[in-house]
């Protein structure tokens, strides 16, 4: 069994994996790291491979404390990948989006594919039906869109996500629902529809946090997997070790 952990912005994803089948998987905070760690190793006992990527603040230390219990791997730059990376500064680019470009290439081969992961960002990476990483865009998440409305100006509120009622907002609220929830809608599915024009044979792939609010709205059809991180992180890992 394999323990695959992705260390995000705002929150740590973790599942285990009995080969490609994803037995069970687990949200928490970084203060909440060893805690569930301990009670996931302790749940199944059969694992033998920590597998850990990135873009957080976790020290690495934290997950070396595991070393006499089970293997422990990080995804890393230096890792061989299943695609050419074209990204003109590639040790910029982050390993989460590595890991999503890798699963999309392992999981629909010989296609172009946009993965777009709706998190605390947006990111669109877009890898060719050559296996080529050409890049793709960042943008702000749902939230952080919230958050910017209130933060940068003087009397907006702070709103938690909710679907607008209507698209003509008529009360500061839900304007501010409609401008966030449909700006974000139309934003992806502009990206969607001008890949759309210039490539064929083309898959799109929805994943993140916000994946099930985000996926009913959209005009386009996409494979949304809201853990497709993480099935693409025990996918890297499998390409790893075979290589």
């Amino acid at each position: 069994m394999v323990l695959v952990v992705d260390v995000g912005n705002s929150r740590i994803k973790a599942a285990v994996f009995e080969e490609s089948m994803l037995l069970e998987h687990f949200v928490f905070t970084k203060i909440e790291l060893q805690k569930n760690i301990d009670f996931i190793l302790k749940k199944f006992k059969k694992v033998s491979d920590l597998v850990v990527s990135s873009v957080g603040d976790v020290e690495k230390q934290s997950f070396l404390a595991y070393e006499k219990v089970v293997d422990v791997f990080f995804i890393s730059h230096k890792d061989t990948f299943p695609f050419q990376n074209k990204y003109s500064t590639p040790h910029t680019l982050g390993l989460d989006r590595m890991v999503l470009a890798a699963g999309a290439v392992l999981q629909f081969p010989n296609q172009n594919r946009l993965v777009i992961d709706a998190g605390t960002c947006i990111t669109y990476d877009f890898i060719d039906d050559q296996n080529n990483y050409l890049g793709g865009a960042i943008a702000p998440g749902l939230r952080l869109r919230y958050e910017s409305l209130h933060n940068y100006t003087a009397k907006l509120p702070l709103l938690s996500l909710e679907a607008p009622k209507n698209l003509i907002g008529n009360s500061t609220s839900e304007s501010i629902h409609s401008g966030i929830v449909n700006g974000l809608v139309y934003e992806i599915d502009g990206f969607i529809a001008d890949y759309r024009s210039r490539y064929l044979n083309f898959i799109i792939i929805l994943t993140g946090g916000d994946t099930d609010f985000l996926a009913k709205r959209l005009k386009n059809t996409i494979f949304a997997n809201s853990n497709f991180l993480l099935e693409s992180l025990n996918q890297t890992f499998q390409y790893k070790i075979k290589k």
